[in-house]
């Protein structure tokens, strides 16, 4: 089965544009017809379905297409992506996300205290109050920066 740009968009819940741009970034492919119309193949439709999970959970398009070059091309030049694959993909992703659950944890925590300049500490700040501890371990988010060095 086969679908045009316009069929995808529809099935997906993504725009036109939208589609034209994960294949531009080599995240989905297409063929071209005789016309030169776009075709798609039904595995695009899961490889937008995770595309679009992964935008909603914060996992940036460069790391999705780096995960995805490691999958089976498809379509007429190769196999399709396994369960195996995807359950792989799956597993890295969830490692990386539980490490995003900490540090946001511990920024919703922290989020009063001594974030970095441009600041939430302005009466802790080095700059009103030079008797700061915190001034001494640097510039930023000091108190993040602390507990992510420490937990790993």
């Amino acid at each position: 089965m086969e679908w045009t740009v316009g069929e995808l968009s529809r099935r997906s819940g993504v725009s036109i544009s939208a589609i034209h741009f994960y294949e531009r970034k080599g995240l989905i492919a297409s063929r071209r017809t005789t016309g030169n119309q776009r075709r798609y193949e039904k595995e695009v439709l899961r490889r937008i379905s995770i595309i679009r999970i992964a935008q909603e959970v914060g996992i940036p398009l460069a790391e999705v297409a780096r995960h995805f070059g490691s999958l089976p091309k498809g379509g007429h030049k190769g196999g399709h992506a396994t369960r195996r694959d995807w359950e792989r993909i799956s597993r890295l992703w969830a490692d990386d996300l539980d490490r995003r659950i900490v540090t946001l944890q511990k920024l919703r925590v922290n989020l009063g205290d001594c974030i970095g300049c441009g600041c939430l500490s302005l009466d802790r700040c080095n700059l009103l109050n030079p008797d700061d501890r915190l001034s001494s371990k640097g510039t930023g988010p000091a108190r993040l920066k602390a507990r992510r060095t420490s937990s790993h």
